[in-house]
């Protein structure tokens, strides 16, 4: 599975973009994650090339920056490789379950 197309390159505001805004207005556009395990990047800013920023949920939540290459070259326990989530559609940050938990909202 290419993990990201050009369409969703497309659609990813480049890096900074939502630098000040409020969280229930930054979008994150595409969702990946190890089938094998419990880590997720949802993907709000993109940098054109290979930096990604959004939120990270893996041994802690957090907002950050990772790299579509070692996406791509990383793989689970079991050997898997990340998934893009093909039903993810784009959403507020402040709605993504993980972040809301992150900041204490639930």
């Amino acid at each position: 599975m290419k993990l990201l197309t050009q369409a969703i390159r497309n659609s990813l505001p480049s890096l900074g973009s939502s630098e000040r805004l409020p969280h229930d207005q930054i979008v994150v556009h595409t969702k990946f994650f190890t089938p094998d395990s419990s880590w997720t990047w949802y993907a709000v800013e993109f940098d054109g090339d290979n930096t990604f920023f959004g939120l990270v949920s893996g041994f802690e939540v957090e907002l950050g920056y990772w790299n579509l290459s070692e996406m791509e070259a990383a793989r689970g326990p079991l050997g898997l490789p990340v998934e893009r989530d093909l039903w993810f559609k784009p959403a507020p940050l402040s709605q993504i379950p993980e972040y809301a938990r992150w900041v204490g909202a639930t």
